[in-house]
């Protein structure tokens, strides 16, 4: 039912409007009120996504929005949807009730029979739904109203209450979790004396007075506390797909049934403690579940709630240092920027004003502050903890880098890999047999002791709950790829850390991704009387103010040893001159310094020479120098029993040097990037699994063929949105990294299947012989869902 509207109220938020307000927007085709820009904003933008009809469907008023804490439309995605085609439409939603596992596979099952739906994934770790659907056929409000047919609340993405609804969830568990413990404890006061008198010391009456005090004292874990089993079940049948809710709340209905007839009759046993106890575990073990999954998505939270909602923008600079408050995604390039210590940058931009510190640990897992000059590039999401710094911003918010990322995010963990798509199948199968085995084994005792059949039915449905099946992999995976994102790497696709284990193949793009992508220098051969520091610190002077990447080279190789240099001037192609010390140089290309022929360059570095009064004093040769960690990298997966291959389209000679350097059997150069695509192409033909890294343009389709692909972060954006994995730290050990985290994360799954189904093999069949009582199975089951938590949840802490 739609909200009331009061009449001159806000039509989003229905708080009232100001008297003469200005603001509106076009809804339904009428013009509608609203009290604030933030307002007018946030429904301007649903409107333009075509998703009008949230207002036909809400149940509430939205939050009242204000400009400061407007965020940028394609980070909150708060009106649900963006067009992606002719008329395709992209959300992401909230929603709300999510148990278990089993939930995932209902949800997703209901909304993809939605007409029009072309596809429907549930991040069970971060409870947020990503639907995309033909907007000719299918509106929003069909989606919200087939999840809440089901019990499901949903509603377009909003942090802010996402993250208020996930407090109120954890709140209410942990009661009704309180409320079990208290009811347990004390039935277990009662029930403690009348499993001592078993001979007959105690009489009837203070036996039946025990088991009535038991009886009031389950009623709240009953009525309040397995709220959460009661509804889930009830939505499964009503569905017509039975989950975990099923077993769980007729094992619950079975004993307090079975024990309420024994104490009216006045004969047979009562189980009020067995119950309570199964009820308290049971949301013990969804309590620690669903702590898991928060902290699992802690580090996705980090990263979207990076950016600024807004920013200090200097209209007039540098004639005027006045700052206006603006909504961080209106920034546009070449807007300047005031970024005060301690504030994060709102977008891209480059520094115009300033030295800093920066601390790039949500970008890159760098948590040591960083230094920033005049000239450095500062990514949007960067924290300045240093001294007030001015950005001319270089791409507006919505294009940065961080949105990037958050964009990538957003698809990170929607799908499952194919072990838990088995898992989930399996979970769903295992739901439906146990039903009719627990009918079977209460059939069968009824035949050959019907004073236990009810006991031992109970025990079976109880002992033989699926969670922990279902838990096992995603529980693993989203710790893993929580780890791995505060170390600086972004998991985008669900197979990764899968695919990476089976790879027999890995293929490294060279420059950028082997090597800097930026010259450095090599070698500094001394051609005159003056020593190597001077001759650095005097080229280093005179490239103090240059962008080129070879003066930039220079500098960071004299370090701290600088001198000032005066009348610069620069010719262009050729060289710089100035005067240091009171002496003229000259910097730059062999001619430009009179080399004449000191030395011709090898084919793969630049020659730069320096020159002063008596001729010349040095030659600077500069190239693309390897990574560090390049070496320990290449060694390691092959150490795996990966081959190792390099991809590059330099000259076959400059990639045949490198590959000799790093150890690598097999290099090719020159090599186009069809040709790249096709060499990978005919390597999965022979039944190869290939992993493919690398970080230009050129790399885009070969990445996106590759079985499983990572990109450099500081690479193109076209190779980062084509590939499965992104090393924001751009450090190339991550990519080891995340190949050891693959390793344990596959062990760790198998561990926990292994031991979900171990448990079920003996625990189902103990329960079906009477071996076990209804109380011995709550705990059993309860222990074998905390297992498979508490082991995934090592993956977290390996650092």
């Amino acid at each position: 039912m739609n909200a009331v509207l009061a009449p001159c109220a806000c039509f989003h938020c229905g708080l009232p409007v100001p008297a003469g307000s200005r603001w509106s927007v076009a809804v339904d085709g009428a013009a509608r009120a609203m009290c604030c820009p933030g307002c007018e904003a946030v429904a301007a933008s649903i409107v333009a996504s075509g998703c009008a009809d949230y207002y036909l469907s809400r149940t509430e008023f939205a939050a009242p929005a204000d400009l400061a804490a407007l965020a940028p439309p394609e980070l909150v995605l708060y009106d649900a949807g963006a067009a992606v085609g002719d008329a395709v439409v992209d959300a992401v939603y909230s929603v709300d009730g999510i148990r278990c596992a089993a939930c995932v596979w209902l949800i997703e099952r209901r909304v993809r029979g939605v007409a029009g739906v072309r596809a429907a994934d549930m991040n069970v770790t971060t409870g947020r739904l990503s639907v995309s659907w033909n907007d000719a056929e299918c509106r929003p409000s069909a989606i919200i109203g087939a999840l809440r047919q089901i019990g499901y609340a949903a509603y377009p993405f909003d942090p802010q209450r996402h993250g208020e609804q996930l407090e109120r969830e954890r709140k209410k568990l942990f009661r009704q979790l309180f409320i079990a413990g208290l009811s347990m404890m004390q039935v277990m006061m009662y029930a403690l004396p009348v499993y001592l008198a078993n001979d007959g010391t105690m009489d009837a009456d203070m036996t039946a007075l025990m088991h009535w005090a038991s009886l009031l004292l389950t009623l709240p874990a009953l009525l309040y506390s397995a709220q959460p089993f009661w509804r889930g079940a009830w939505i499964g049948l009503k569905t017509r797909m039975p989950g975990m809710d099923v077993p769980v709340a007729l094992g619950i209905a079975a004993a307090a049934g079975g024990s309420i007839v024994a104490l009216l009759r006045g004969h047979g046993d009562v189980y009020f403690d067995s119950v309570t106890m199964f009820i308290f575990l049971l949301l013990g073990s969804r309590y620690l579940e669903l702590s898991a999954r928060r902290a699992a998505a802690g580090a996705l939270e980090n990263l979207r709630h990076a950016l600024p909602a807004a920013a200090a923008r200097m209209p007039a600079y540098p004639s005027s240092r006045r700052t206006d408050l603006v909504a961080s995604s209106a920034l546009q390039a070449g807007d300047m920027i005031l970024v005060r210590p301690g504030e994060a940058v709102a977008a891209d931009g480059v520094i115009v004003e300033g030295d800093t510190d920066v601390d790039l640990a949500l970008l890159t897992g760098e948590s040591r502050a960083q230094r920033r000059a005049v000239g450095a590039e500062l990514p949007g999401g960067a924290v300045n903890t240093g001294q007030p710094v001015v950005l001319r911003v270089t791409r507006a918010a919505r294009q940065s880098t961080m949105a990037l990322l958050v964009e990538l995010v957003e698809r990170a963990g929607m799908g499952k890999p194919r072990i838990a798509q088995w898992a989930d199948r399996v979970a769903a199968w295992f739901v439906a047999a146990l039903l009719l085995f627990a009918v079977a084994v209460w059939v069968a005792w009824q035949l050959s002791d019907p004073a236990r059949a009810w006991q031992v039915a109970v025990a079976v449905l109880v002992v033989s709950c699926p969670c922990a099946l279902s838990l096992a992999t995603p529980t693993a995976l989203a710790a893993a790829t929580s780890r791995l994102l505060r170390h600086g790497v972004l998991v985008v696709q669900p197979h990764v850390l899968e695919t990476l284990h089976r790879a027999t193949h890995i293929i490294f793009d060279k420059t950028g991704t082997l090597t800097r992508g930026q010259p450095a220098l090599r070698a500094v051969r001394l051609l005159g009387a003056a020593t190597r520091a001077d001759c650095l610190a005097i080229a280093a002077a005179l490239e103090e103010s240059s962008t080129h990447p070879l003066g930039t080279a220079l500098r960071a190789a004299a370090g701290g040893a600088r001198r000032d240099a005066r009348e610069l001037r620069q010719t262009a192609g050729q060289g710089i001159e100035g005067v240091v010390d009171g002496v003229h140089y000259r910097l730059g290309s062999a001619a430009f310094a009179g080399a004449g022929d000191a030395g011709a360059p090898s084919d793969d570095a630049s020659q730069v020479f320096l020159a002063g009064p008596g001729g010349v004093l040095a030659c600077f040769e500069l190239a693309d120098a390897l990574r560090e960690d390049a070496g320990d990298v290449v060694r390691q997966f092959q150490r795996r029993g990966m081959e190792v291959i390099l991809l590059s389209g330099d000259a076959p000679a400059l990639a045949a040097r490198v590959a000799g350097q790093l150890g690598i059997a097999r290099a090719l150069g020159g090599q186009m990037p069809e040709q790249k695509l096709a060499f990978v192409q005919a390597l999965q033909a022979q039944g190869a699994v290939v992993a493919m890294v690398g970080d230009g343009v050129n790399d885009a389709a070969v990445l996106r063929a590759a079985d499983v692909s990572f990109a450099m972060g500081g690479g193109s954006d076209l190779a980062r949105m084509h590939a499965d994995c992104v090393l924001m730290s751009n450090r190339l050990a991550d990519l080891g990294d995340c190949a050891q985290t693959a390793s344990r994360t596959l062990a760790v799954v198998r561990q926990n299947l292994a031991w979900a189904t171990l448990y079920n093999t003996c625990a189902i069949p103990a329960a079906a012989l009477g071996m076990l009582n209804p109380w011995m199975s709550s705990i059993g089951m309860s222990v074998s869902s905390a297992v498979v938590v508490i082991n995934a949840l090592r993956l977290r802490a390996k650092d």
